[in-house]
């Protein structure tokens, strides 16, 4: 029977280190089926975050071999196994304990956002919208908040300013509410200056480690800034603005 070695961090914020772990494989496995062998058979302590083991509730992000990665999606027939995996909690957010972080943060920014404002909330007519509306909002919805995305933006991973950025995930949910046909939302000043959309400088790593395939920087962050740009540094508006100024 062919085995596996893992090295998982144990610990939380203050410390930590790495202990190892052998198990046996079998066909089709995956890092979070290793993890959840090790729990049962050795080591019962082991803390991991999971629900669905189908990669759409987000739950069991981590970084395997120092990539952000869904467990329950990575087989481990994908990873060299001459070497030990080394499994990591996410290193943008606080460690609770082992594997588990403390990504609270990420839903106290979600409650910030203004909400869908319909230009008539008590309309009894039913709401229309093209399909190629739907396709693109849509994109976005596919989001399972696994937070890779927030992990390796460099802005909140390496330099730590939450305080200045939302984060791709909430640009993307920014996105999905400013190309919504039926908003009439301003969200313009929001963007710019709470969201912070001017400080991603679209490296694309957000987009490469998404699980769901979502353009992130194309279809959102870059549209987004765009809409920001027209308000605020269009030469024409800025006259236009002036002209009106009494």
């Amino acid at each position: 029977m062919a085995t596996v070695t893992l090295n998982i961090f144990r610990g939380n914020q203050e410390k930590g280190y790495f202990q190892s772990y052998t198990v046996e494989t079998f066909e089709g496995m995956v890092v979070l089926d290793a993890i959840h062998k090790i729990q049962r058979e050795q080591d019962a302590s082991l803390a991991c975050r999971w629900n669905c083991k189908a990669a759409k509730c987000g739950s069991c992000s981590a970084e395997i071999n120092g990539k952000p990665r869904l467990m329950c999606k990575t087989r481990i027939d994908s990873l060299p196994i001459e070497e030990p995996i080394i499994v990591t909690p996410l290193k943008t957010f606080p460690v609770i304990k082992d594997l588990v972080c403390d990504v609270s943060w990420n839903y106290e920014i979600a409650r910030k956002i203004p909400p869908l404002k319909l230009a008539d909330e008590g309309s009894k007519e039913p709401l229309r919208m093209m399909q190629e509306d739907v396709e693109r909002v849509q994109e976005f919805r596919k989001c399972i908040e696994c937070f890779l995305c927030q992990n390796v933006c460099h802005i909140l991973r390496d330099h730590q300013r939450k305080d200045i950025f939302f984060g791709p995930r909430f640009m993307i949910k920014l996105a999905a509410l400013e190309m919504h046909p039926l908003d009439v939302e301003d969200r313009s000043e929001f963007l710019k200056e709470v969201a912070g959309v001017g400080v991603c400088n679209i490296t694309k790593c957000c987009t490469e480690v998404c699980p769901e395939e979502i353009h992130i920087t194309d279809n959102g962050i870059i549209p987004l800034k765009e809409r920001v740009a027209d308000v605020y540094f269009d030469p024409i508006r800025g006259l236009l603005r002036w002209l009106k100024t009494p």
